[in-house]
């Protein structure tokens, strides 16, 4: 069966979102920063053309405000997420076999739909912007890499207007002509310096190489990537997402932290933050890791990393028994004196919640467990702003991330909704 696949890519997605809700940001240089407003991580065309990069920190660029009118502005996680699951939702309106790769990417199938599938490209454009307002780009080709090609040169190329379609040939082959192996999907920056040494330079030029030569330089990977540039599909719609190895919650604190107390508060937020995507996904952990550190930018006799790992007696999502473990790990590891920039945790060896292996000596009640944990999240769930959390988390928090320049969350919350006047 011949596939043909359409990377739909929301363009410079954080800003985008941002323009939907405030026209005023329109041709000027926007930028998107991290937590606690330290790097760019999202920049309008504007802010590109004034060299901007990203991942700059935002102290190289503040200047940039009074020389160029460039507009920062905090991470909103909450409107992104959500503006992501409208872009998606209206894209299943395409075609049943859609891939939901990354918060602003999506992978459709459109085989079986005809000649047209430019013209189809532009109603997938059309109606995506109609309905949301978000910008998107439309790449079509027969491999899941050839539409990453392609969706490149849609973005770029003022000819295509936003959507290009990469199946007839003599097309294929200027457009990999003109793709540095740097910017083929799956290729990463040792493989790219390996294929530049061999003289492989461009996307035309994987293509000819010999496949087994290719497994025995870069393995299986390499070689599909080969035969995708080909034309010959490799990778299938995932239209289950693969199941989760592990779960990390961090944040990089507000300020810094320097007593313990803090510490095992922030550790306790991030544990009920884990539980809840435990629970969300059906999940239970075996295991969790608990890290701290400071700042990698002072004097290296005032650095500290350092982590602990716990292994559970039995696998569980429950809350309370999440933040004991960890305020436990965070008594171990912290140490008077340092100056705390970070701290995190990783949850590991998950299970099905229920196919958790039962421990002869545990005496607690999971069935209860289980009932309070729906109540809670229940109610967190309805009531978003009076929001149920644990003693353990604090009450001022004083330590959590800074958003000194977040926008309204316009679509979740009834007290932040877009205001006419």
């Amino acid at each position: 069966m011949k596939y043909i696949f359409a990377l739909v890519d929301c363009n410079n997605f954080y800003v985008s979102c941002e323009r939907i809700f405030e026209p005023s940001l329109e041709g000027r240089p926007v930028v998107v920063l991290s937590n606690n407003d330290g790097c760019v991580v999202s920049r309008s065309n504007e802010a590109k053309r004034l060299g901007i990069g990203m991942g700059v920190a935002f102290f190289k660029v503040k200047d940039f405000d009074a020389k160029h009118g460039l507009v920062a502005l905090s991470s909103n996680y909450t409107l992104y997420a959500d503006m992501s699951r409208r872009v998606m939702e209206t894209l299943c309106n395409f075609t049943p076999e859609i891939e939901v790769y990354s918060i602003d990417e999506a992978f459709l199938n459109l085989s079986g739909l005809g000649d047209n599938l430019t013209d189809y490209g532009r109603r997938i454009r059309q109606t995506v912007k109609q309905w949301t307002g978000m910008p998107v780009s439309v790449g079509i080709a027969e491999t899941k890499t050839l539409a990453k090609i392609a969706n490149r040169i849609a973005k770029r190329s003022p000819e295509a207007a936003g959507v290009f379609e990469l199946t007839e040939q003599a097309r294929i082959d200027e457009a990999l002509a003109q793709t540095g192996v740097e910017n083929i999907w799956g290729v990463g920056i040792k493989t790219c310096i390996k294929l530049k040494r061999e003289g492989i330079k461009t996307a035309l030029a994987l293509r000819g190489v010999d496949a087994e030569w290719m497994r025995r330089r870069f393995g299986v990977t390499g070689v599909r990537t080969v035969y995708e540039l080909r034309g010959i599909s490799c990778y299938e719609l995932e239209d289950q997402p693969p199941a989760k190895k592990g779960i990390t919650v961090s944040r990089m604190f507000g300020r810094k932290v320097e007593t313990v107390e803090e510490l095992k508060e922030a550790i306790a937020s991030y544990a009920s933050r884990a539980g809840e995507k435990l629970r969300d996904e059906g999940l239970a952990a075996g295991a969790m890791t608990v890290f701290v550190m400071t700042s990698r930018f002072v004097d290296p006799r005032k650095r500290y990393f350092n982590s602990r790992g716990v292994n559970f007696p039995t696998a569980t999502n429950y809350t309370p028994e999440l933040i004991d473990y960890a305020a436990g790990a965070i008594e171990r590891l912290y140490k008077k004196g340092f100056l705390y920039a970070k701290a995190g945790l990783i949850l590991g060896d998950l299970v099905p919640e229920g196919k958790v292996q039962g421990n002869l000596f545990d005496a607690a009640d999971r069935q209860k467990s289980r009932r309070l944990m729906r109540a809670v999240d229940a109610v967190n769930i309805k009531l978003p702003d009076s929001r149920l959390i644990w003693a353990a988390e604090g009450i001022g928090q004083s330590w959590r991330t800074k958003f000194a320049k977040r926008s309204k969350r316009y679509t979740t919350q009834w007290d932040e909704l877009l205001e006419v006047v």
